[in-house]
Protein backbone atom coordinates (compact mmCIF):
# COMPACT_ATOMS: atom_id res chain seq x y z
CA UNK A 1 0.00 0.00 0.00
CA UNK A 2 1.55 3.26 -1.07
CA UNK A 3 1.95 6.18 1.41
CA UNK A 4 -0.63 8.44 1.42
CA UNK A 5 0.68 11.27 3.72
CA UNK A 6 0.63 14.56 2.50
CA UNK A 7 3.49 15.57 0.52
CA UNK A 8 6.46 17.72 2.61
CA UNK A 9 7.59 20.85 0.96
CA UNK A 10 9.97 23.47 2.35
CA UNK A 11 11.14 26.39 0.66
CA UNK A 12 13.98 28.65 1.22
CA UNK A 13 14.44 32.32 0.89
CA UNK A 14 12.99 35.51 1.50
CA UNK A 15 11.30 38.82 -0.31
CA UNK A 16 9.16 38.61 -3.33
CA UNK A 17 10.38 35.82 -4.57
CA UNK A 18 8.98 33.56 -1.79
CA UNK A 19 6.13 34.66 -1.21
CA UNK A 20 5.18 33.99 -5.22
CA UNK A 21 6.01 30.24 -5.16
CA UNK A 22 4.07 29.83 -1.28
CA UNK A 23 1.68 31.31 -3.02
CA UNK A 24 1.29 28.84 -5.85
CA UNK A 25 1.82 26.44 -2.84
CA UNK A 26 -1.22 27.09 -1.16
CA UNK A 27 -3.29 25.92 -4.45
CA UNK A 28 -2.23 22.68 -4.41
CA UNK A 29 -2.43 22.46 -0.06
CA UNK A 30 -6.56 23.79 -0.61
CA UNK A 31 -6.59 20.63 -3.02
CA UNK A 32 -7.27 22.40 -5.88
CA UNK A 33 -5.70 20.05 -7.98
CA UNK A 34 -7.29 16.63 -7.41
CA UNK A 35 -4.92 14.58 -8.52
CA UNK A 36 -2.32 15.80 -6.88
CA UNK A 37 -1.76 14.69 -2.30
CA UNK A 38 -2.20 16.89 -0.04
CA UNK A 39 0.73 18.80 0.68
CA UNK A 40 2.15 20.12 4.15
CA UNK A 41 4.47 23.29 3.55
CA UNK A 42 6.99 24.75 5.76
CA UNK A 43 8.65 28.30 4.72
CA UNK A 44 12.15 29.24 6.13
CA UNK A 45 12.53 32.90 6.07
CA UNK A 46 15.32 34.71 6.15
CA UNK A 47 15.76 37.50 8.67
CA UNK A 48 18.77 39.71 8.09
CA UNK A 49 16.46 42.84 6.30
CA UNK A 50 17.59 45.78 7.99
CA UNK A 51 15.71 48.54 5.37
CA UNK A 52 12.43 50.38 5.67
CA UNK A 53 10.11 49.88 7.79
CA UNK A 54 11.25 46.30 9.01
CA UNK A 55 14.94 48.11 9.49
CA UNK A 56 13.40 50.83 11.38
CA UNK A 57 11.36 47.85 13.76
CA UNK A 58 14.69 46.16 14.40
CA UNK A 59 16.37 49.62 15.40
CA UNK A 60 13.85 50.56 18.02
CA UNK A 61 12.27 47.38 19.64
CA UNK A 62 15.22 44.93 19.43
CA UNK A 63 13.20 42.42 17.12
CA UNK A 64 13.97 40.40 14.19
CA UNK A 65 13.03 41.93 10.94
CA UNK A 66 9.09 41.43 10.56
CA UNK A 67 8.68 42.09 6.65
CA UNK A 68 9.06 38.90 4.63
CA UNK A 69 7.74 36.78 7.35
CA UNK A 70 4.51 39.38 6.56
CA UNK A 71 4.96 38.89 2.98
CA UNK A 72 5.00 34.72 3.39
CA UNK A 73 1.70 35.11 6.00
CA UNK A 74 -0.16 36.96 3.49
CA UNK A 75 0.95 34.05 0.85
CA UNK A 76 -0.23 31.27 2.94
CA UNK A 77 -3.47 33.26 4.57
CA UNK A 78 -6.34 31.88 3.78
CA UNK A 79 -8.14 34.87 2.97
CA UNK A 80 -5.26 36.03 0.91
CA UNK A 81 -7.22 38.62 -0.34
CA UNK A 82 -8.27 40.40 2.41
CA UNK A 83 -5.56 39.80 4.83
CA UNK A 84 -3.00 41.25 2.29
CA UNK A 85 -5.24 44.46 2.36
CA UNK A 86 -4.47 44.51 6.39
CA UNK A 87 -1.31 43.47 6.49
CA UNK A 88 0.63 45.00 3.65
CA UNK A 89 -1.41 48.52 4.53
CA UNK A 90 0.80 50.99 4.89
CA UNK A 91 0.79 54.11 7.07
CA UNK A 92 0.76 57.50 4.78
CA UNK A 93 0.70 59.81 7.30
CA UNK A 94 1.12 60.32 11.74
CA UNK A 95 4.43 60.84 13.47
CA UNK A 96 6.47 57.02 13.92
CA UNK A 97 3.44 55.22 12.01
CA UNK A 98 4.36 56.89 8.70
CA UNK A 99 6.09 54.23 6.43
CA UNK A 100 5.38 50.89 8.60
CA UNK A 101 3.11 48.36 7.65
CA UNK A 102 0.30 47.20 9.96
CA UNK A 103 1.73 43.35 9.49
CA UNK A 104 4.99 44.51 10.86
CA UNK A 105 3.73 46.40 13.75
CA UNK A 106 1.68 43.39 14.30
CA UNK A 107 4.15 40.92 14.75
CA UNK A 108 6.40 43.75 17.00
CA UNK A 109 3.22 43.76 19.46
CA UNK A 110 2.79 40.08 19.34
CA UNK A 111 6.97 39.15 19.98
CA UNK A 112 6.87 41.47 23.11
CA UNK A 113 3.47 39.89 24.29
CA UNK A 114 5.20 36.45 23.36
CA UNK A 115 8.59 37.67 24.23
CA UNK A 116 9.78 35.59 21.54
CA UNK A 117 9.86 36.46 17.75
CA UNK A 118 9.72 32.62 16.33
CA UNK A 119 6.43 31.88 19.06
CA UNK A 120 4.90 35.01 17.83
CA UNK A 121 5.19 34.16 14.39
CA UNK A 122 3.70 30.46 14.97
CA UNK A 123 0.64 32.38 17.04
CA UNK A 124 -0.16 34.54 14.10
CA UNK A 125 0.00 31.84 11.61
CA UNK A 126 -2.73 29.59 13.65
CA UNK A 127 -4.96 32.76 14.20
CA UNK A 128 -4.43 33.45 10.65
CA UNK A 129 -5.11 29.76 9.79
CA UNK A 130 -2.47 30.11 6.87
CA UNK A 131 -1.61 26.92 5.05
CA UNK A 132 1.46 25.65 6.41
CA UNK A 133 4.57 26.66 9.34
CA UNK A 134 6.78 29.88 8.45
CA UNK A 135 10.04 29.75 10.93
CA UNK A 136 12.80 32.30 10.78
CA UNK A 137 16.10 30.53 9.62
CA UNK A 138 17.27 31.80 13.14
CA UNK A 139 15.86 33.75 16.45
CA UNK A 140 19.39 35.48 16.53
CA UNK A 141 19.76 38.99 15.75
CA UNK A 142 22.23 39.31 12.87
CA UNK A 143 23.15 41.09 10.37
CA UNK A 144 25.06 40.21 6.73
CA UNK A 145 28.10 41.27 5.83
CA UNK A 146 30.00 41.40 1.57
CA UNK A 147 32.98 41.43 0.89
CA UNK A 148 33.00 43.11 -2.78
CA UNK A 149 35.30 42.43 -5.98
CA UNK A 150 37.07 45.48 -5.16
CA UNK A 151 38.04 44.15 -2.01
CA UNK A 152 35.56 46.81 0.11
CA UNK A 153 33.48 45.08 3.06
CA UNK A 154 29.78 46.21 3.37
CA UNK A 155 27.41 45.68 6.35
CA UNK A 156 23.93 45.62 5.86
CA UNK A 157 21.43 43.97 3.69
CA UNK A 158 20.08 47.60 2.55
CA UNK A 159 23.95 48.43 2.06
CA UNK A 160 24.33 45.36 -0.14
CA UNK A 161 21.74 45.50 -2.75
CA UNK A 162 23.06 49.35 -3.71
CA UNK A 163 26.58 48.05 -3.87
CA UNK A 164 27.76 48.09 -8.00
CA UNK A 165 30.42 45.79 -7.35
CA UNK A 166 30.32 42.19 -7.97
CA UNK A 167 29.70 40.53 -4.52
CA UNK A 168 32.65 37.70 -3.43
CA UNK A 169 31.05 36.28 -0.82
CA UNK A 170 28.66 37.04 2.26
CA UNK A 171 28.60 35.99 5.79
CA UNK A 172 26.46 36.98 8.76
CA UNK A 173 27.13 38.69 12.14
CA UNK A 174 27.66 36.96 14.34
CA UNK A 175 29.14 34.27 12.14
CA UNK A 176 27.60 31.65 14.26
CA UNK A 177 24.52 31.17 15.06
CA UNK A 178 21.45 28.17 14.70
CA UNK A 179 18.54 27.39 13.34
CA UNK A 180 15.21 26.50 15.30
CA UNK A 181 14.74 22.57 16.42
CA UNK A 182 11.28 22.99 14.18
CA UNK A 183 13.56 23.94 11.02
CA UNK A 184 16.13 20.93 11.23
CA UNK A 185 12.77 18.79 11.54
CA UNK A 186 11.58 20.21 8.82
CA UNK A 187 14.37 19.79 6.63
CA UNK A 188 14.72 16.04 8.27
CA UNK A 189 11.11 14.93 6.75
CA UNK A 190 11.02 16.87 3.38
CA UNK A 191 10.52 15.54 -0.13
CA UNK A 192 11.66 18.44 -1.60
CA UNK A 193 13.59 21.47 -0.90
CA UNK A 194 13.36 24.14 -2.93
CA UNK A 195 15.37 27.71 -2.95
CA UNK A 196 14.57 30.72 -4.90
CA UNK A 197 13.59 32.67 -6.89
CA UNK A 198 14.88 35.81 -5.02
CA UNK A 199 17.79 37.95 -4.46
CA UNK A 200 20.54 35.63 -4.58
CA UNK A 201 23.07 37.28 -1.56
CA UNK A 202 20.18 38.81 0.02
CA UNK A 203 17.77 36.17 0.29
CA UNK A 204 18.56 33.35 -0.70
CA UNK A 205 22.40 32.27 0.79
CA UNK A 206 21.96 34.19 4.08
CA UNK A 207 19.96 31.55 5.09
CA UNK A 208 22.10 28.76 4.38
CA UNK A 209 24.84 30.55 6.32
CA UNK A 210 22.81 29.66 9.54
CA UNK A 211 24.90 26.69 11.62
CA UNK A 212 23.76 23.47 10.68
CA UNK A 213 21.21 24.00 7.51
CA UNK A 214 23.25 23.63 5.04
CA UNK A 215 24.31 20.05 6.59
CA UNK A 216 20.55 19.38 7.16
CA UNK A 217 19.92 19.65 3.93
CA UNK A 218 22.65 17.48 2.61
CA UNK A 219 21.19 14.33 5.34
CA UNK A 220 17.95 14.98 4.16
CA UNK A 221 16.33 12.20 1.32
CA UNK A 222 14.36 15.45 -0.20
CA UNK A 223 15.36 16.26 -4.13
CA UNK A 224 17.03 19.68 -3.57
CA UNK A 225 16.52 22.36 -6.52
CA UNK A 226 17.44 25.88 -7.36
CA UNK A 227 14.89 27.80 -8.96
CA UNK A 228 17.10 30.15 -11.02
CA UNK A 229 15.90 33.71 -11.43
CA UNK A 230 14.94 35.13 -14.60
CA UNK A 231 16.43 38.52 -14.27
CA UNK A 232 20.25 39.96 -12.85
CA UNK A 233 19.77 41.94 -10.05
CA UNK A 234 22.08 45.31 -10.70
CA UNK A 235 24.82 45.06 -8.81
CA UNK A 236 24.17 41.86 -6.87
CA UNK A 237 24.25 39.34 -9.75
CA UNK A 238 25.15 41.48 -12.88
CA UNK A 239 26.20 39.15 -15.34
CA UNK A 240 25.27 36.40 -13.63
CA UNK A 241 24.76 33.28 -15.51
CA UNK A 242 22.05 30.13 -14.26
CA UNK A 243 25.56 28.03 -13.53
CA UNK A 244 26.67 30.81 -11.15
CA UNK A 245 23.81 30.80 -8.85
CA UNK A 246 24.36 27.19 -8.51
CA UNK A 247 28.22 28.11 -8.00
CA UNK A 248 27.63 30.47 -5.20
CA UNK A 249 25.21 28.19 -3.37
CA UNK A 250 27.27 25.47 -3.38
CA UNK A 251 30.71 27.56 -2.28
CA UNK A 252 28.54 29.23 0.65
CA UNK A 253 27.16 26.19 1.73
CA UNK A 254 30.47 24.18 1.60
CA UNK A 255 29.05 21.62 0.09
CA UNK A 256 27.32 20.08 -3.05
CA UNK A 257 23.62 20.72 -2.08
CA UNK A 258 21.43 20.92 -5.01
CA UNK A 259 19.83 17.73 -7.67
CA UNK A 260 18.05 20.26 -9.96
CA UNK A 261 18.46 23.64 -11.00
CA UNK A 262 14.74 24.88 -12.55
CA UNK A 263 15.59 27.73 -15.34
CA UNK A 264 12.88 29.37 -17.48
CA UNK A 265 12.62 28.68 -21.54
CA UNK A 266 9.77 31.02 -22.45
CA UNK A 267 10.59 34.34 -23.85
CA UNK A 268 10.69 37.38 -22.24
CA UNK A 269 8.96 40.46 -24.53
CA UNK A 270 10.97 42.85 -25.57
CA UNK A 271 9.24 45.83 -23.84
CA UNK A 272 9.79 43.95 -20.91
CA UNK A 273 13.73 43.48 -21.44
CA UNK A 274 14.42 47.23 -23.33
CA UNK A 275 12.31 48.60 -19.61
CA UNK A 276 14.57 46.31 -17.55
CA UNK A 277 17.82 47.26 -18.96
CA UNK A 278 17.47 50.80 -18.26
CA UNK A 279 18.19 49.59 -14.61
CA UNK A 280 20.89 47.44 -15.94
CA UNK A 281 19.09 44.13 -15.74
CA UNK A 282 19.42 41.62 -18.28
CA UNK A 283 17.39 38.26 -18.51
CA UNK A 284 19.71 35.21 -16.86
CA UNK A 285 21.92 33.19 -19.28
CA UNK A 286 20.73 29.16 -18.60
CA UNK A 287 24.15 27.75 -19.35
CA UNK A 288 22.48 24.58 -19.22
CA UNK A 289 25.46 22.56 -20.31
CA UNK A 290 28.06 24.14 -17.44
CA UNK A 291 24.90 23.18 -14.81
CA UNK A 292 24.86 19.53 -15.68
CA UNK A 293 29.01 19.23 -15.84
CA UNK A 294 28.28 20.59 -12.34
CA UNK A 295 26.66 17.29 -11.41
CA UNK A 296 23.27 19.05 -11.32
CA UNK A 297 20.06 18.22 -13.54
CA UNK A 298 18.54 20.70 -15.08
CA UNK A 299 14.40 21.37 -15.80
CA UNK A 300 13.34 23.66 -17.86
CA UNK A 301 10.06 25.05 -18.28
CA UNK A 302 7.24 28.32 -18.87
CA UNK A 303 7.93 29.95 -15.40
CA UNK A 304 6.85 33.41 -16.55
CA UNK A 305 4.15 35.56 -15.01
CA UNK A 306 2.62 37.18 -17.56
CA UNK A 307 2.13 40.77 -15.39
CA UNK A 308 3.54 44.24 -15.17
CA UNK A 309 7.02 42.95 -13.93
CA UNK A 310 9.24 39.54 -14.97
CA UNK A 311 8.55 37.46 -12.16
CA UNK A 312 8.15 33.53 -11.63
CA UNK A 313 4.54 32.47 -11.88
CA UNK A 314 3.51 31.13 -8.83
CA UNK A 315 0.96 28.45 -10.30
CA UNK A 316 3.62 27.15 -12.74
CA UNK A 317 6.50 27.57 -9.93
CA UNK A 318 4.69 25.24 -7.39
CA UNK A 319 3.55 22.62 -10.09
CA UNK A 320 7.10 22.39 -10.54
CA UNK A 321 7.94 22.17 -6.88
CA UNK A 322 5.20 19.88 -6.64
CA UNK A 323 6.18 17.46 -9.12
CA UNK A 324 9.63 17.29 -7.79
CA UNK A 325 8.19 16.56 -4.14
CA UNK A 326 6.39 13.63 -5.94
CA UNK A 327 10.07 12.64 -6.80
CA UNK A 328 11.28 12.90 -3.78
CA UNK A 329 8.65 10.86 -2.06
CA UNK A 330 9.10 8.21 -4.41
CA UNK A 331 13.29 8.15 -3.84
CA UNK A 332 12.59 8.14 -0.41
CA UNK A 333 10.44 5.22 -0.94
CA UNK A 334 13.06 3.40 -2.98
CA UNK A 335 10.46 3.73 -6.15
CA UNK A 336 11.51 4.56 -10.03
Amino acid sequence: MGDTSPLRVVSIGGGTGLSAVLQGLKFFAKGGDPAVPALDITAIVTVTDDGGSSGRLRREFDVLPPGDIRNCMVALSEDSALLARLFQYRFSAGRGLKGHSFGNLFLTALTHIMGDFAEAVRVSAEVLKIAGRIYPATAANVALEATLANGAHVVGETRISRSRHRIERVQLIPHRVRPLAATLAAIAEADVITMGPGSLFTSIIPNLLVQGIPAAIRRSGAIKACFVNLMSQPGETTHFRASDHIRAIHQHARTRLLDYAVINNAPIALAMKKRYARQEATPVENDAETIVKMGVKVMAGNLVWRGEKVRHDPATTAAVAVKLAQEGRRRKLGRP
